[in-house]
């Protein structure tokens, strides 16, 4: 049997991609493995997959300063050493990352074992995880044509990102029972992450009046984020977060308003959904969702609506000449020659897990 260990964490966007590609490594007769942090998110997500998960040190490398940047290089080098050890016992063909701090250790210590390690960049340009695993891989897979230009030309595969099937099979009536709603009005999901947007949260919360009047409202506000005062209000359902009944929200969805997280936009790719992208502001990230949905805005994907410039009538403008413009965002979706990227990815994979021997 071919074995593969799986690496990548921090954030559900490290790990769902890698859930993505199981059943297909698992159809081709590979025995997964999976190294994570001790408790990160995707502990408790790959756990749930049924998985053999093995935890190990993890630091965060940051570009600020902060007292744990003394003690992190150690929690890196200790986790380095617990990655060689794990890989040696486990004696995987291939190692495949979906990047993330944890990584970094994982896809450094299989160069060591000679181990071909493979690994996915899901925004558009490489994050500091990546950029410092890039040298121990022997691909790097990317979304964006444009990251192309930022990695070395004999490792750089386009391949899109790998997206759960299930997405595409939902039950818009389930959502529709779930969400209580009573009157069939058109759909709007709003997505702020897993963490919330406080900015988005606040917006879609003062514009509910207007909105209910010609929509439903599905909010996915992110963790300790629920308005107890707004429980029970007719045509706004609100949850911290959607795990399964995503796929079914999806369907119900007309519209969606998300950050732009590169998994969260290849979703709405994939499923051709009229969508607004409120990316992340530069002051709280790195920039990458800017990127991200600048790239889109340029395709004709998406509209896109700068956190700074949110306000109540910004909004309501979006999404009345989304709903306007809908047949031109729809036909610039459907003309994307998108490739499979699960096939691609898994060929690959196959590919290395050969070389290995």
């Amino acid at each position: 049997m071919k074995k593969i260990v799986m690496t990548g964490g921090g954030t559900a966007g490290h790990v769902t991609p890698n859930i993505a590609l199981m059943p297909a490594l698992r159809n081709e007769g590979f025995e997964i493995s999976y190294i994570g942090s001790y408790d990160g998110i995707e502990k408790r997500l790959i756990e749930e997959q049924g998985i053999p998960y093995y935890g190990i040190s993890s630091g965060k490398l940051r570009r600020y300063f902060d007292p744990k940047n003394f003690s992190d290089p150690f929690k890196v080098i200790k986790g380095y050493r617990q990655s060689v050890k794990l890989l040696k016992q486990l004696a995987p063909d291939v190692v495949f990352s979906k990047g993330g701090f944890v990584s970094v250790p994982v896809v450094m210590a299989a160069k060591h074992c000679k181990i071909p390690a493979i690994i996915h960049e899901s925004d558009l340009t490489p994050g500091l995880a990546n950029r410092l695993a890039i040298p121990s891989a022997t691909k790097v897979c990317c979304n964006f044509p444009e990251t192309l230009q930022y990695l070395p030309e004999e490792k750089a595969i386009l391949t899109g990102s790998p997206l759960r099937k299930e997405l595409l099979k939902g039950n818009a009536n389930a959502a529709f029972s779930l969400c209580q709603f009573t009157e069939r009005k058109p759909t709007i999901l709003i997505i702020g992450g897993s963490s919330g947007s406080r900015a988005i949260n606040t917006a879609i919360r003062n514009l509910l009046p207007e909105l209910r009047k010609n929509y439903n409202i599905i909010h996915l506000c992110g963790k300790g984020n629920l308005d107890d005062s707004r429980q029970g209000t007719q045509g706004y359902a609100q949850f911290e977060y959607a795990n399964k009944e995503l796929s079914d929200m999806f369907a119900l969805a007309d519209l969606v308003i998300s950050r732009a997280g590169a998994n969260a936009i290849c979703e709405l790719l994939a499923l051709k959904k009229l969508h607004i992208l409120i990316p992340l502001p530069a002051a709280a990230s790195r920039g990458d969702q800017i990127l991200n949905a600048n790239s889109f805005r340029a395709q004709g994907f998406s509209y896109v609506l700068e956190e700074e410039n949110l306000t109540n009538t910004t909004l309501l403008e979006a999404i009345e000449t989304v709903f306007q413009k809908k047949e031109e965002y729809i036909t610039a979706m459907n003309n994307n020659s998108g490739h499979n990227p699960v096939d691609m990815i898994v060929k690959l994979i196959m590919d290395a897990a050969k070389s290995s021997h």
